[in-house]
């Protein structure tokens, strides 16, 4: 399996191909995938080198058949709208660990965010992290977009209160949108590396080209969630590297 970079050190630039595949879930979430979908989906994470594939949980069990130990599988909870029941999250985590998924990216109640509650915030993600063990990873979809500044950093800090491994961004579905380097940014220096903390930073949601990943790996992303995995890792191909921007993009 890839081994991925220290999620509680701030990342280094990856200078390589194989150095920016070990950052990514090679991500399939479409509601439309079929299991042949999945298997080709693994073999070309496999292929690419890259940390973990990420499926839905209905597909949990025939990823982690196909990994073959080869890469993590993860897979989502409470996905897209985090409107679910806290219990029913945990149930959906739990299941998820009984096919033997590595890592599970939950997603938080945006609203319930939005309008303050933290402490509401901090008990979903507990109950979720009650039925994850401490060696399997949690993170925590925020839905940056679709928050203040204020409220990403309440998210994040309570994400951290109940015990989670990881912040990121986006699902990817959110009108809102997805990633952005300010978000990221903001996200590292509130609850990862760059400000003192311990967890990992995943940057996910519109992340389509070279450059970008760059530039979100630079704001302090320990992880990167891609579907177009193998046009990203294509930006080593080209003559030169070019420096990574700051523009916020999804």
């Amino acid at each position: 399996m890839t081994a991925q970079p220290d999620a509680t050190r701030t990342p280094q630039p990856p200078q390589d191909k194989a150095a920016l595949a070990a950052f990514v879930d090679h991500t399939l979430l479409k509601p439309e995938a079929t299991a042949a979908d999945v298997a080709s989906h693994v073999e070309e994470g496999a292929a690419l080198g890259v940390f973990s594939v990420c499926v839905s949980p209905s597909f949990v069990s025939l990823a982690v058949e196909m990994a073959a130990g080869r890469l993590a599988v993860a897979t989502v909870c409470g996905f897209p709208s985090g409107k679910h029941l806290s219990d029913v999250k945990a149930f959906e985590a739990a299941r998820s660990m009984a096919d033997d998924a590595d890592e599970v990216d939950m997603v938080i109640d945006v609203g319930t965010a939005r309008a303050g509650r933290f402490d509401v915030v901090q008990a979903d993600i507990a109950a979720v992290r009650a039925a994850v063990p401490a060696d399997r990873i949690l993170k925590v979809i925020i839905e940056s977009a679709a928050l203040t500044d204020e409220q990403i950093v309440g998210a994040c800090r309570a994400a951290e209160a109940a015990g989670a491994d990881f912040v990121k961004t986006s699902t990817g579905f959110h009108p809102a949108g997805g990633a952005s380097v300010h978000a990221v940014s903001l996200m590292a220096q509130t609850v990862g590396a760059a400000g003192g903390g311990n967890l990992g930073v995943k940057a996910s949601g519109g992340i389509r080209d070279f450059d970008t990943a760059l530039a979100m790996i630079a704001a302090g992303a320990t992880r990167l969630g891609l579907s177009g995995t193998a046009t990203v890792l294509s930006g080593f191909d080209r003559d030169t590297t070019p420096t990574p921007t700051s523009t916020d993009t999804y």
